[in-house]
Formats: structure tokens, sequence, C-alpha cells
């Protein structure tokens, strides 16, 4: 398997790790177990950080299915090459630093970092325009 692949499916089980100690910490609130289990049609108050590992999880399924397509597209197309495993690896590490600065509250520095891992994605694609139509 190549190393955009494996990215990718790091980058899936990154989703998956997020999710958990979001689940987790929920269900130690108030009335968060009866919420969990339930149809969850008001809000639960969490803590800050609890919302922000949410948010940060959700970012992370958009920028996965964007992440996805160009390895996927990169992989079929034959223009999997060096660049896109380096883009791959650096915007996994990205991707890591950007949930964990997410869910510290460092607004600057999140930004910064999903600045950078996006370069990584145009970087990907531009590989792509050396694919014939």
């Amino acid at each position: 398997m190549t190393t955009d692949l494996w990215m990718l499916a790091y980058l899936t089980l990154l989703g998956i790790a997020l999710q958990l100690p979001i689940s987790l910490a929920r269900m130690r609130v108030e009335g968060g177990i009866q919420w969990s289990l339930g149809n969850r049609d008001t809000e639960l108050e969490v803590p800050a950080w609890i919302a922000r590992a949410n948010r940060a999880q959700a970012n992370h399924l958009v920028a996965l299915a964007v992440f996805a397509a160009l390895v996927l597209t990169a992989h079929v197309s034959g223009t999997a090459n060096e660049m896109t495993a380096l883009m791959a690896t650096v915007f996994f590490g990205l991707r890591v630093l950007y949930s964990v600065v997410y869910i510290a509250g460092i607004p600057t520095v999140r930004t910064a970092v999903w600045v950078v891992s996006q370069l990584c994605l145009v970087m990907i694609f531009l590989q792509l325009l050396g694919a014939p139509p």
C-alpha cells in the first residue's frame, strides 16, 4: 500500500479517535447518559473543550473527505508520487496537530495549522494536473 493510502487510513483512525473522548465526556456531564441514549433533540450543556472537540471532529470529517478524494484520484490516475506521499504525510501530521490545538483552545495557531494543511491539499491537486485527461 502506498504512503498516500496509509495516511488516508491513519486519518480515518484519527476520526474514530476524536469521537471517543467526546462521547465519554458527554456521558460524564449531568444528564449526559440519558441524552446520549435519547434522541438528542436538545443541546447538552458541556464544558468548552468538549464543544471544541466536537467542532474539531466535524472539521476533520470535511478535511478527510477532500483528502480522500485527492489521494484516491492520484492513486487511480497513477499520479501518486513522492510529492503526494510527502504532502499526505505532512497533512496527516498537521491534522493531528490541528485537533490538539483546536481542543486546547489556541485559535491563532489553529488557523495557521489549517492554512498550511490546505496548502498540502493544493500541492496534491497540482500533482493531478500532470495526469492525462
